[in-house]
């Protein structure tokens, strides 16, 4: 398991470009909401820690982790440096992970090739309840503080390319 042994809270602060001139979009699901809750408040700290400004960051709810793709579209479109794509998607006892896994995955793929505004995946798909609660906020630290600061470093990789 890839996070054994690794908080997803833990950075450098040193190595992490100042973010007070950049813009955010933070596209939400609802679907998995106390999941996806804690998410974007760790990716929203993380931001704010690292010098964005509260009204240079723009959220939208979208129904569920499949609409991520859609909504991160469209916050591409809102003069954003970078946009955070966060769901929890947790295997059930049918084929729908499977595909909601995929298609969101190459949805965002397909976004960060097509389009020049950068997109983090922030989807979270878990075995588990208990495991999507330990990367959240829990016992591994937060997935959205992670993502945080990788859109925050492709916020500078993008401005300076």
């Amino acid at each position: 398991m890839a996070t054994v042994n690794k908080n997803l809270s833990d950075y450098d602060k040193t190595t992490i470009p100042n973010a007070n001139k950049f813009r955010f979009g933070i596209v939400v699901s609802e679907w998995n909401d106390t999941i996806t809750e804690g998410l974007y408040q760790g990716a929203y700290d993380a931001l704010i820690e690292n010098g964005a400004l509260p009204s240079n960051i723009i959220r939208w709810d979208v129904p569920g982790s499949f609409e991520l793709i859609y909504g991160s579209k469209k916050m591409q479109q809102q003069m954003v440096n970078a946009v955070i794509a966060i769901g929890c998607v947790i295997q059930g006892e049918t084929k729908h992970f499977d595909f909601v896994c995929e298609g969101v995955t190459q949805g965002i793929k397909d976004l960060n090739v097509m389009n020049e505004t950068p997109v983090i995946f922030c989807v979270l798909t878990d075995n588990t309840m208990q495991q999507s609660i330990d990367r959240s906020g829990g016992k591994h630290g937060n997935k959205g503080t992670e993502a945080a600061i990788a859109a925050i470093k492709m916020a500078e990789l993008r401005k300076n390319s």
